[in-house]
């Protein structure tokens, strides 16, 4: 919900009834960091309100969800007065210099994330400086990377299949493998048979023929 601040509420409440709303008059710039993308957790963030002239004005913040806070309105005489009616902060600074006015945020928080606006009333108008965001970077999850696919040592995209072998062509090789089996088995069995042949051959040859005298 929008911040109730009795401060903010009059501000509005001149915004609302008093024509003639505009911020061409005010100007925001960074003091620190100067980097504002780089915004860290902790850090001291520094802003400065330019206006025209010694009037006070009041700064206030709007969140990612559109509501507005009030943070502290500097008088014309550099008086600071806080949320709450209060003269100081544990979360905020504020001084006023001539016709620049100083905000900064001691310790930045997550909390503390969103538009800054500078506002001062002058002449029954109500002026708005252009808003200052302040955000936290985003930080993504770096997904793992997937490691590429791997060779083997020695062996080339042109040699692939020697990995991968088709299914017919091994079929084939079993095949013709059982055939070659086949062949030394029946070959062998051959020769063992002719050397068996020889060798019953030559012993009858070489026998004694009985006689037939008595």
């Amino acid at each position: 919900m929008m911040d109730t601040s009795p401060a903010l509420l009059l501000l509005l409440t001149l915004g609302f009834c008093c024509p003639g709303i505009y911020g061409q008059s005010l100007q925001i710039k960074l003091r620190s960091p100067k980097d504002i993308s780089q915004l860290q957790v902790g850090q001291k963030l520094e802003l400065e309100c330019h206006t025209d002239g010694n009037h006070g004005a009041s700064w206030i913040r709007q969140d990612s969800s559109g509501s507005l806070h009030f943070i502290v309105f500097i008088s014309s005489m550099s008086r600071a007065t806080f949320q709450g009616g209060q003269r100081t902060s544990t979360r905020f600074e504020a001084s006023k210099d001539s016709s620049i006015h100083r905000l900064a945020v001691k310790s930045f928080t997550p909390q503390d994330q969103g538009s800054y606006f500078c506002v001062m009333n002058f002449n029954q108008m109500l002026h708005f400086s252009p808003g200052q965001r302040a955000f936290l970077p985003v930080t993504t999850a770096v997904a793992p990377s997937t490691p590429g696919p791997t060779t083997q040592r020695g062996t080339t995209e042109g040699d692939s299949c020697l990995r991968t072998p088709d299914p017919n062509s091994r079929m084939q090789e079993d095949l013709d493998s059982s055939c070659l089996t086949f062949l030394c088995v029946t070959l062998a069995g051959l020769c063992l048979l002719l050397l068996a042949t020889t060798i019953v051959l030559y012993q009858l040859k070489v026998a004694p023929t009985p006689s037939m005298c008595t």
